[in-house]
């Protein structure tokens, strides 16, 4: 009887951890990485050759909207062609759980629950039972969101919760929490949770105390607040005892051009005092443009506005927000109106605060990409081969070992993936063959759908899920709960 069930033969090893890559070869067994050396293939049932490619954990995409994909589209085919296994949903204060039928789908909810017709999940028990019954291509992890949680407990959104709502809200987080989710989301930059103070967010949020749970937020203000809305944050998770992620870190609008490195300052500043340094995270994607519901505001401080989806005029996706106003003979505001419900990419960030994010030590990669987005982001598609190879292989912007660290190993310890992002021993066969010299995102603001090139072979549990350009019809993710 062979001792390995695969065998990986002569890989560059880029093992997660940031340390520069070594000649070796992969053995899996039953699911898991059983040994890192020199191997005789002999001892293995089947071997791949792969003359110097390099093996890398699978990226965990750590910011995405994909809690109806998993379901839907099982395949996930945006995230394993570029070489993702894992992903976590519920980002931005907005998940697809504990949603009942009764829950009303105001924006920016509909991103995950649509419009109406989709499937809604009283409970994360229930959520979690769904996608074990029918296995998606990758591995999923899930945050509980607040603003989720409002629209399920409260009759207006408009205000700070009640003592009663504050009650009801708590209860499905420890709901939540008891059926395995690794932390909660806030998003009070949207309308929905605008009006919720830190004291309510606190308060909701109490049963993560000691749990070992993270928040992750899209905060606030993005914009001229960005500071003052950091610290909100911090505020909280700090009287929590919890790790807090800022998601998507980003400075928007030209006014707030070249402000990262007072946010990042900020972050150092953040680290520096805190009792645990590894409780200031944040993640950030590799583009200048991002992408949400459309809202005159931000359109205001965009360059430019690509429609992403609209309800009334679906005709209107892949047109800029200017072209489609003059056509229709309508100022910006009226065609904003016009096009409700709609989503939109906004081209509102500098570069240069692009790569200083993408940079920081600290930071780690999340495509916070759409996934039903009639045009969507390239960064569904794209994301993770844009940073190995634009910003890597042709800016120079960071080592390759550095970068693939940021979307494996910081990012599994820093969201409690145990045995996830690394090429270890006893870790999970979550890994991804890549040619350095030749991947790259192929996904554009024209063609957003389009596979990346680069990526010769994604194994997700040790079965091969994405092999040369085409899924494989593999269904091995599973759910990974806090505490696993």
């Amino acid at each position: 009887m062979a001792d390995f069930d695969l065998l990986l033969r002569d890989a560059d090893v880029i093992d997660g951890s940031g340390a520069p890559r070594f000649r070796a070869d992969v053995a899996i067994r039953e699911g898991r990485i059983t040994a890192v050396g020199r191997l005789a293939a002999s001892q293995a049932a089947r071997c791949v050759d792969l003359d110097g490619m390099a093996v890398a954990p699978g990226f965990i995409d750590v910011h995405t909207h994909d809690d109806r994909l998993l379901l839907s589209d099982p395949s996930m085919a945006p995230k394993v062609s570029q070489g993702v296994t894992t992903v976590v949903v519920g980002n931005c204060g907005i998940s697809l759980a504990p949603m009942d039928d009764a829950t009303p789908a105001v924006p920016p909810l509909n991103l995950v629950a649509g419009d109406g017709g989709g499937p809604r999940f009283g409970s994360f028990a229930d959520y979690f039972d769904a996608l074990e019954a029918s296995p998606p291509a990758i591995n999923f992890a899930a945050l509980v969101g607040h603003t989720t949680l409002r629209a399920r407990t409260m009759s207006t959104l408009d205000r700070p919760a009640d003592a009663s709502e504050i009650a009801a809200m708590r209860a499905l987080v420890e709901e939540a929490l008891a059926a395995g989710v690794i932390g909660a989301s806030t998003g009070t930059y949207y309308a929905p949770a605008n009006a919720a103070n830190a004291q309510e967010i606190r308060e909701v949020l109490e049963p993560l105390r000691g749990s070992g749970a993270l928040i992750a937020s899209h905060i606030r203000d993005e914009t001229a607040r960005v500071l003052e809305s950091i610290d909100e944050a911090f505020s909280i998770a700090t009287a929590l005892g919890v790790r807090q992620v800022i998601s998507h870190h980003k400075v928007s609008g030209k006014p707030n051009f070249g402000r990262s490195r007072q946010t990042l300052a900020r972050f150092d500043a953040l680290r520096r005092d805190a009792q645990d340094p590894t409780r200031i995270c944040l993640d950030c994607y590799p583009y200048d443009a991002s992408s949400t519901i459309l809202r005159a505001d931000s359109v205001a401080l965009a360059r430019r506005t690509l429609i992403a989806w609209s309800t009334p005029r679906p005709d209107a996706s892949g047109q800029y927000l200017d072209d489609f106003a003059r056509d229709e003979g309508l100022d910006v505001d009226a065609a904003v109106a016009a096009l409700q419900p709609a989503g939109a990419i906004y081209f509102m960030m500098d570069e240069p605060d692009v790569e200083r994010i993408l940079a920081y030590p600290e930071s780690m990669i999340g495509s916070d990409g759409l996934p039903h987005d009639r045009s969507p982001h390239p960064r569904l598609w794209g994301a993770f081969p844009r940073v190995l190879g634009h910003f890597v292989r042709e800016r120079g912007l960071m080592p390759l070992e550095r970068a693939v660290h940021k979307m494996t190993g910081l990012s599994a310890t820093r969201f409690g993936l145990a045995g996830r992002g690394f090429v270890r021993p006893g870790c999970a066969a979550d890994l991804v063959v890549f040619d350095p010299l030749r991947i790259r995102d192929a996904a554009t603001f024209t063609a957003p759908m389009t596979p990346a090139e680069g990526i010769v072979q994604v194994l997700v549990n040790g079965t091969a899920t994405w092999v040369e350009g085409r899924h494989t019809g593999a269904g091995a993710g599973r759910a990974l709960r806090r505490g696993d």
